[in-house]
Order: C-alpha cells, then structure tokens, then sequence
C-alpha cells in the first residue's frame, strides 16, 4: 500500500477560473496537466465569442464537445481493427501456401 501511495500525486490543477485538487498516477502529470490548458483555451475561446449570449453551462458543452470531436477523430486515426484483420487474412494465406508445399 506505501508503494502504490508513492506512485500518486496530490496536485492543483487551473481550469478557466477554477482551481481544482486531484490525485493522480504520478506518471500521468503531464498528462493532466495539458488537458486542463487544452480545457481552459477551449473554455475560453467559446466564452469569448459566446458571452452574454450562451449560459456558462452551454459553453461548458461545447467546450465538451469540441474536445470529444478531437478525440474521437484522433482515435478513428488510430482504429488498427482493419489493419489487424488484413493481417490475419494475409497470414493465414502463407500458412495455408506453406502447408500445401509440405
């Protein structure tokens, strides 16, 4: 248990005009630390241009959804799935040819 506590991290995070404490995996600072500058520029650019005309809860959802639009775009970059299964296709064959020339 002393080992996984050496492992966590009690940090204070700035996001727009909040300062939020959590505790994470120490590996993942850097991690958390950008999501909440990415978070804050977001936040900011919708406030800028919604001000006054959106409800700070509406601005927080499109900032949420500007963020998962990036995200999910990144991850159908990263989908291997089709890649894998060309691959199974493609091994199967040479193992299927190889075994005919046994």
């Amino acid at each position: 248990m002393a080992e996984q506590n050496k492992n966590r991290l009690h940090i204070r995070l700035h996001v727009y005009d909040e300062d939020i404490e959590v505790v994470i995996n120490r590996e993942d600072e850097e991690f958390y630390r950008l999501a909440a500058k990415l978070i804050t520029e977001r936040y900011n650019a919708y406030a800028q241009a919604y001000k006054g005309r959106k409800s700070d809860h509406i601005i927080s959802l499109m900032t949420l959804i500007d963020i998962a639009l990036m995200y999910q775009k990144e991850r159908s970059h990263n989908d291997t799935a089709p890649y894998n299964d060309v691959l199974a296709r493609l091994t199967a064959e040479i193992e299927s040819a190889l075994g005919e020339r046994k």
